[in-house]
């Protein structure tokens, strides 16, 4: 039997960026949800700040991982190529269902208190392109989209309130750096 290759890093993120454009989810649609969570705290914060925290989301592995196997998953019950009562069950987003929710919530663990609640209130109220991909809403199938669209917000917006207490508590560039870098990598 050959080994099997591993798929390296950049072409995990560059697949992971394209299947969302691809299904209609541009970073500033998500970056608008996290100025919208945001802002009430932090009135100097920019839209260039939320883009900015999109994008180093967006270089984590679990999130990567998270669109990869939703977006693959909703354009499977798209096609009707999924097995019954799966099919059925994702093409119509079944409330009870609850996987799409874990895939985004797991994702999100890595960002804390602060990503796992705000990813519970992004889902319940359906903000700015989550509303808009809810599959209830939509002709397409975007059970997993949705929710994790949600994902990326809330963890955009944990790691800037984060981000942005470390500023206020006057710490270096250096350590903040680092602190990202940490996160991005843990």
């Amino acid at each position: 039997m050959s080994k099997l290759r591993q798929v390296p890093s950049q072409e995990v993120e560059r697949a992971a960026r394209k299947s969302l454009t691809d299904r209609g989810v541009v970073l500033e649609d998500i970056a608008e949800i996290v100025f919208e969570m945001q802002h009430p705290y932090h009135e100097e914060l920019t839209m260039e700040d939320c883009m900015e925290s999109v994008d180093r989301v967006l270089e984590k592995r679990e999130i990567q991982h998270a669109i990869l196997v939703g977006i693959e998953l909703d354009k499977l019950a798209e096609k009707k190529m999924l097995s019954e009562p799966l099919q059925t069950i994702i093409e119509t987003d079944e409330g009870l269902f609850g996987v799409d929710e874990t895939v985004a919530l797991g994702a999100a663990l890595g960002y804390g208190s602060i990503a796992v609640t705000t990813y519970g209130h992004l889902d319940k109220h359906k903000i700015g392109i989550i509303k808009k991909l809810d599959t209830k809403r939509s002709n397409h199938v975007h059970t997993f989209l949705d929710d994790i669209v949600a994902s990326i917000a809330a963890t955009a917006s944990s790691r800037l309130a984060h981000k942005l207490r470390d500023y206020e508590d006057r710490l270096s560039r250096d350590k903040i750096a680092r602190r990202d870098e940490e996160d991005r990598l843990s």
